[in-house]
């Protein structure tokens, strides 16, 4: 379902205004289905199943890449060996973590993309960000730290601001964290295990970044 016809649908059913319905409304996006960027040749290959987690409340955005196939199936974001390393970067539990008062967790890409010819997960679609992106951040005024995690999302949030690459982005935190503006923004690699190496190859990520990233969770959440 494209923009323009998303919009008449919620506007005819009385769902078009306010956060309720933005959640109406990315909960029965097809577009990456029925009008894919590229064209019909690259079409979501199955059912689409938008995972994202809007809140009125809650203080802390994460903002990932997109739903991997565990999560798609689930429907449940980061509920997956991903997740179990971020909650622990985080400092917090399962309940505290899905609890949307506390978290907000909308991904650069709400559907799972797929896989790519060496069986990693595609990159998000292109049809997401520009459709909802603004609108989801327009909608969540009160977020006041948001968790860039990966380069798309970096490449969103931080726009000409981000380095080259991701690791110069990350380790450049302190730039965007302590910069004069609100919300702030704090970079963070992908919490997934095939960025194992990436940790021990860093290990200022988790002796400079991680404990001012908890402390400032536990201030926002608590």
């Amino acid at each position: 379902m494209a923009g323009a016809e998303l919009t008449e649908q919620l506007a005819a059913s009385g769902q078009g205004d306010g956060l309720e319905g933005l959640r109406a409304a990315i909960r029965i996006c097809r577009l990456c289905r029925d009008a894919p960027a590229r064209g019909p040749q690259d079409c979501l290959p199955h059912e689409p199943r938008p995972v994202a987690v809007l809140s009125r409340t809650a203080r802390i955005l994460i903002a990932g890449q997109a739903p991997g196939l565990r999560v798609h199936e689930s429907g449940l974001p980061f509920n997956d060996a991903s997740g179990d390393r971020l909650r622990s970067w985080l400092g917090v539990g399962r309940d505290e973590f899905y609890d949307p008062d506390r978290f907000a967790i909308v991904p650069m890409g709400f559907c799972f993309p797929g896989y790519d010819g060496k069986g990693s997960d595609l990159p998000p679609r292109r049809e997401c960000a520009p459709l909802w992106r603004q609108p989801v951040m327009d909608a969540m005024p009160q977020i006041e730290l948001i968790l860039t995690i990966g380069q798309y999302a970096q490449a969103w949030h931080l726009g000409a601001r981000r380095k080259k690459g991701m690791t110069e982005t990350v380790r450049n935190w302190r730039e965007y964290y302590f910069a004069n503006q609100a919300p702030r923004i704090l970079p963070l690699p992908h919490p997934s295990w095939r960025n194992t190496g990436w940790l021990r190859r860093n290990p200022w990520f988790e002796a400079d970044v991680l404990p001012v990233l908890k402390q400032d969770v536990d201030r926002l959440i608590r």
